[in-house]
């Protein structure tokens, strides 16, 4: 049982999930040997190599990548894929594993986590015509950068969250986000922001700002559950009540996303670009990477790539 989409080249990053990547890639090649998959792996340590192994694979002429591993590990896949705007080639398709690894763009897409089920569906010729966000952005050196993103990005507290959590250190496990959050609530104040949604704007007071293409993230907090990648459109949630909604409102988005509507959260759909900007630059984080600050702009790059289902 050969993939119709040719050899699977599979990128992993064995050091995500806290290394639980790294332990499971011999039964992963089982696996795909098991059911015939011809398959060829690359193991990356680094960024820069899940992005250039994914170029190269379809330079060569391959079609169908994996990527196994969390949500980073999919964008920097799916990077590789890209360049000025558009695939490297027509029609790529990728498929996600988790392997062990938090992969949120698996819940929304209805990828099983359970490890035979998520590799059985490496199969076959099922796939969905799959939306990124060309995302323009503001480095640490105050340069203008671009990467693409797959699943869902942070302006203001959610970034701030993520940096306090990835300075904390890794022995603490799922708690670095909890404590992260915390600390990056205490620290932070309601400030001024733009948004701009295709023709539709804010313009006032917020502490944080949702751009969707996935619902989920931080490992199953539905914080966007009108969003779906491959409708053509970018779902951005303005939250402008007080700065104790963001605990306050856990239940309701932990509860299948009952969040919205909300009279504190403005609602926008916009199927050309998200602009968001502020008078002190705000952090942002994208698919769980900390990528830049404001002024950053999300674009809609609608279904030029396939998610193998």
């Amino acid at each position: 049982m050969t993939s119709p989409f040719g050899t699977l080249h599979v990128l992993a990053d064995p050091a995500a999930g806290g290394g639980a990547v790294g332990r499971r890639l011999p039964a992963l090649g089982r696996a795909l040997m098991a059911r015939g998959l011809d398959h060829k792996l690359t193991v990356a340590t680094t960024p820069s190599e899940l992005r250039e192994g994914a170029a190269r694979a379809l330079r060569e002429g391959a079609r169908y990548l994996i990527a196994v591993g969390s949500d980073a590990t999919v964008h920097h896949v799916i990077n590789g894929m890209f360049a000025d705007g558009e695939p490297l080639i027509d029609d790529p398709v990728i498929g996600v594993v988790g392997a062990g690894a938090r992969c949120d763009i698996m819940r929304t897409m209805g990828i099983p986590e359970d490890f035979e089920m998520c590799v059985d569906r490496l199969a076959g010729d099922n796939t969905y015509p799959f939306d990124v966000m060309k995302i323009t952005y503001t480095d640490v050196r105050g340069e203008r950068g671009t990467t693409y993103g797959h699943n869902l990005a942070e302006v203001g507290l959610g970034a701030r969250a993520a940096i306090a959590a990835s300075r904390l250190p890794g022995w603490l496990g799922n708690g670095r986000e909890f404590l992260g959050f915390w600390r990056a609530w205490l620290g932070s104040r309601p400030s001024s922001v733009k948004v701009d949604a295709d023709r539709k704007a804010f313009e006032g007071t917020s502490f944080n700002v949702v751009v969707a293409n996935g619902q989920y993230t931080g490992g199953g907090v539905r914080v966007s559950p009108r969003s779906f990648p491959g409708d053509g459109v970018l779902d951005a949630l303005v939250f402008k009540g007080p700065r104790s909604d963001a605990y306050t409102m856990l239940p309701r988005i932990y509860q299948h996303g009952g969040h919205i509507p909300d009279p504190h959260i403005q609602e926008f759909r916009a199927k050309i670009r998200v602009a968001v900007d502020a008078p002190k630059p705000w952090p942002v984080v994208v698919d769980q990477i900390v990528i830049g600050t404001t002024p950053v702009t999300f674009q809609v790059v609608p279904q030029r790539i396939l998610m193998k289902l």
